[in-house]
């Protein structure tokens, strides 16, 4: 089982998300740091700042970009971090994530319909 809260944090000069993921009853928190937001090409930028993720990964850097192609959109998922060490793993279940927070969105757009 999945459940994730998102809360949004407004400073003065930056914003902030605070995640709680809560994957198979183990709560997980990241906070994010919106670095980059480009209305123009649809992309968002997400650096990892805190939470459980900063003791595996020294750095984690997401983008996010929707391209459009008629009525059809593709969204483009890239993650890019730097393990700690060589024994931390891949992050599938971030992938995983991805993936269904996109099939969310889908849903909720094509039930607007």
């Amino acid at each position: 089982m999945l459940s994730i809260y998102i809360y949004l944090f407004i400073y003065t000069k930056a914003f902030v998300l605070f995640i709680v993921q809560i994957i198979d009853g183990k709560k997980n928190t990241a906070r994010e740091l919106i670095e980059a937001i480009d209305e123009e090409n649809q992309i968002v930028k997400l650096r990892v700042i805190d939470g459980e993720l900063k003791q595996q990964y020294k750095d984690m850097l997401v983008t996010i970009q929707v391209e459009d192609h008629g009525d059809k959109h593709l969204v483009t998922w890239i993650m890019e971090y730097e393990k700690l060490n060589e024994n931390i793993p891949d992050p599938v279940t971030l992938v995983e994530l991805a993936i269904r927070i996109t099939k969310d969105i889908e849903s909720h757009h094509h039930e607007k319909k």
